[in-house]
């Protein structure tokens, strides 16, 4: 005789995960686990840390814990990103370094490329020597670069150091 009884459906199946960028940041996730506990406990139902992690990535609609967490990882990261990218305007006072040695300046244009890259055109306040020689001077006061989310060249000098870094922005 065949079993014809139904298998119940796994948890969190059916429902569609929400958009990576709805999600709350691991720490949050991690806080509404160990609510969900301590709400469980009270009732007399005692379960682990590692449970309620599973019940809130079920909950949400995600296979497992880690493949929520790796999730909301990377929508912390791309907000991040996008915190970063979208307060880059034309008109923006930042500071920085190019090719090791720091610069004040002024952003001259913003294009926005793909795999969450922009390109900057600064003009500097003062040139920058961008030849390490004694004998040898070249100075440059308006470049263009291509930076990565966290506003960073990922091109980099012979001694690892990125061409470019905007470490802050300056007061208008």
């Amino acid at each position: 005789m065949v079993d014809t009884t139904p298998i119940p459906p796994q948890p969190g199946a059916g429902a569609t995960p929400p958009a990576a960028a709805d999600l709350p940041s691991p720490d949050a996730l991690k806080d509404q686990a160990r609510r969900l506990r301590q709400e469980l406990d009270k009732s007399g139902t005692k379960i682990s840390h590692a449970k309620a992690l599973e019940l809130v990535a079920h909950q949400l609609g995600y296979r497992d814990w880690n493949t929520l967490s790796a999730a909301s990882a990377a929508s912390a990261a791309e907000a991040v990103r996008r915190h970063n990218q979208t307060q880059l305007q034309i008109g923006d006072r930042v500071a920085g370094t190019y090719l090791g040695q720091a610069f004040n300046g002024e952003v001259l244009a913003v294009q926005r490329m793909g795999g969450g890259h922009v390109r900057v055109t600064l003009h500097f306040d003062s040139p920058v020597d961008v030849v390490r020689f004694d004998s040898f001077s070249a100075f440059r006061q308006r470049v263009s670069c291509t930076l990565d989310e966290e506003l960073t060249a990922p091109a980099r000098t012979s001694d690892g150091r990125p061409h470019m870094r905007i470490e802050r922005r300056l007061p208008s």
